[in-house]
């Protein structure tokens, strides 16, 4: 079964990867959003606006330098954007679950902020660490999620993680 505060978490990560880099398009948000479980939706260039600075300030979670630091931003985000915690099913049978946004059709930029928030702090919670971070690699940089045992991560995939080690080992010799 999967753990649903892990599963928005992942589904900012997904998010992020694609509202942070400068070159974005509505499809390929609307597509990350259908593959996490989004009806299908078309969103302007407002609502892709709004959606890339929410991206922005999320971002600052992963680039906490630690728990503490994590645990502040996402404080000043619950400030910014959240209301009191809620019950919801959205009239539709989706399931019971919390939200913290103040609407269940609120705009895309709160409710980003808001659900990713919320999973961010439960993981932190959970683990008492910090929930992600951002890739190692110069020529990176993505945040990524913290949702395995083991040791920290440092690079947001293998590739990262391989394309580094294989630099090194270059500069070595």
């Amino acid at each position: 079964m999967a753990v649903p505060h892990r599963d928005s978490v992942q589904r900012a990560v997904d998010l992020l990867a694609v509202l942070l880099p400068p070159d974005v398009e509505a499809a390929e948000v609307e597509r990350v959003l259908q593959a996490h479980g989004e009806p299908p939706t078309s969103l302007s260039e407002t609502d892709l606006a709004k959606l890339r600075e929410a991206a922005r300030e999320l971002r600052e979670v992963f680039a906490a330098s630690d728990v503490a630091e994590a645990a502040s931003v996402l404080n000043r985000l619950f400030a910014a954007y959240a209301g009191p915690p809620r019950l919801t099913d959205h009239e539709e049978g989706f399931g019971w679950h919390l939200h913290v946004d103040t609407a269940d059709d609120g705009p895309w930029d709160r409710w980003l902020v808001t659900s990713s928030a919320l999973g961010l702090a439960t993981l932190l919670a959970d683990c008492q660490g910090p929930p992600g971070g951002l890739c190692a690699s110069p020529s990176c940089g993505k945040p990524f999620a913290h949702l395995g045992g083991g040791s920290p991560r440092r690079y947001c995939s293998p590739r990262c993680a391989t394309r580094e080690r294989v630099a090194a080992h270059r500069t070595k010799k």
